[in-house]
């Protein structure tokens, strides 16, 4: 299951998304008010709940300046760069 934060066909389905992955870092990182969300995340999981889905875009993005780098020498990426 992948959805996006940003879901335009769902509004609601994306904010709920994006509220599940929120408590579940939440829960990762030993909140005590996260208790209930471990019954939530066994759920989830077995319908093939995507939890990293909103760090692709930061990973390929980082990939693309790791590239920029190479072949500029520099990470000044100006504002309004070409694709």
């Amino acid at each position: 299951a992948r959805v996006p934060q940003q879901f335009p066909q769902n509004p609601s389905l994306g904010y709920w998304v994006k509220r599940q992955r929120n408590s579940y870092k939440k829960y990762s990182k030993g909140d005590p008010l996260s208790g209930r969300i471990a019954d939530r995340i066994q759920l989830l999981d077995k319908v093939g709940f995507d939890w990293g889905c909103c760090h692709q875009p930061w990973e390929r993005s980082y990939e693309e300046l790791v590239t920029f780098v190479k072949e500029v020498g520099h990470a000044r990426v100006p504002t309004k760069f070409p694709e």
